[in-house]
């Protein structure tokens, strides 16, 4: 068993041990690994929206996350000890991917693990008590992306929502193409910039929130609409001289802006669902909208797995997407609650915790 050396007995971690608002923060016995899994020193943690429906435990956590776990699924570690069965060199920097698979299903064994049907989810509790909350965690070998190029620790952990922003820009093949994006929260900001780095030929950002549309545009999008002020239909159609948007990526997840996008679409565009709608959609002209406009409709859940963080990591190291301006805030991970009141709140675009301080 390859190992650092000397592994504290104890550790700090969020936990979650009950249907209630907030994490634990305890000390707890460092996890010994097994089998394949790997131990790792978690260098830095992002906290993702999904982790507010966590930390609050609201209806959509009991859907999403089983309890007792320790959250956290954007972690970037260093592997300081294997199981007899893992075979990651010791030392090696480390990317988590989240989406547990099982590598038997259907969706396994043609492609796509990333939707697999028996899905686990590190730092949801699903088949896995363990997250990037934690000083050190367990991972399995084959759900760890051992890094090539030399990146921050808060680097990598980017690359996990930059993959589900990857993967949803490359459904849209955007080169030489308007893409507008609705949604300027972290993963549209990040969105903006792959469609920019892929080819996009201009980049529309759309939100009702001025202070992140500023934002987006610091950040290089072209043009941005205040949808509480315009009509962004009427906008879209002026823009493009009544022929509609080739390409949609809907990453704000209101119902409403879905349903919108259908008559923004010129014939033969292209939409990608990213945000997570949390009431029924409902298009009103069924043939016009859709039907008739030969319309592609895609989602994504997730990355491909490994295919995105190989081009994410690609991306970020030759500076072609600079994740490190999407990250507004820093805190140590025992001043969690003081980062989720700020991201709560909407001060933050992208917060990252550090376990070990």
């Amino acid at each position: 068993m390859a190992s650092t050396g000397t592994v504290p007995a104890t550790m700090k971690a969020l936990v979650k041990t009950k249907e209630a608002f907030s994490f634990d923060l305890q000390t707890v016995p460092v996890p010994e690994p097994t089998g394949d899994e790997v131990l790792i020193k978690v260098d830095a943690v992002s906290v993702c929206g999904s982790d507010i429906n966590m930390y609050t435990w609201n209806d959509v956590a009991k859907v999403i996350a089983t309890i007792p776990f320790t959250p956290g699924h954007e972690c970037a570690g260093t592997v300081v000890k294997c199981g007899p069965d893992a075979d990651i060199p010791v030392g090696s920097k480390v990317g988590v991917e989240n989406h547990y698979y099982c590598g038997t299903c259907y969706q396994c064994t043609h492609d796509t693990r990333e939707i697999c049907l028996n899905m686990g989810q590190f730092g949801h509790g699903r088949q896995t008590p363990y997250g990037g909350c934690s000083e050190y965690t367990i991972v399995p070998a084959k759900f760890l992306y051992v890094l090539k190029r030399s990146l921050t620790p808060d680097q990598i952990a980017m690359l996990e929502p930059l993959g589900v922003a990857h993967n949803a820009v490359e459904r849209l093949d955007c080169r030489g193409e308007d893409v507008l994006v609705i949604g300027c929260g972290a993963v549209g900001i990040l969105v903006q910039k792959v469609a920019r780095s892929m080819g996009a030929k201009r980049v529309i950002a759309a939100d009702i929130d001025e202070s992140k549309l500023k934002f987006a545009k610091e950040l290089g999008a072209d043009i941005t609409v205040n949808t509480k002020e315009k009509d962004l239909k009427e906008f879209i159609k002026s823009f493009t001289d009544g022929v509609g948007m080739g390409r949609i990526c809907e990453c704000s997840g209101a119902a409403v802006m879905v349903n919108a996008t259908f008559p923004m679409l010129r014939k033969g565009g292209q939409l990608v669902l990213v945000g997570l709608p949390k009431q029924p959609l409902h298009v009103e002209n069924v043939l016009q909208d859709v039907v008739f406009k030969a319309l592609t409709l895609k989602t994504v859940h997730g990355r491909r797995i490994f295919h995105t963080w190989r081009e994410t990591e690609a991306l970020v190291a030759e500076g072609k997407v600079d994740v490190d301006q999407v990250i507004t805030h820093h805190f140590s991970m025992t001043q969690f609650e003081e980062a989720f009141r700020v991201l709560m709140a909407g001060e933050a675009c992208k917060i990252v915790l550090y376990p070990s301080q």
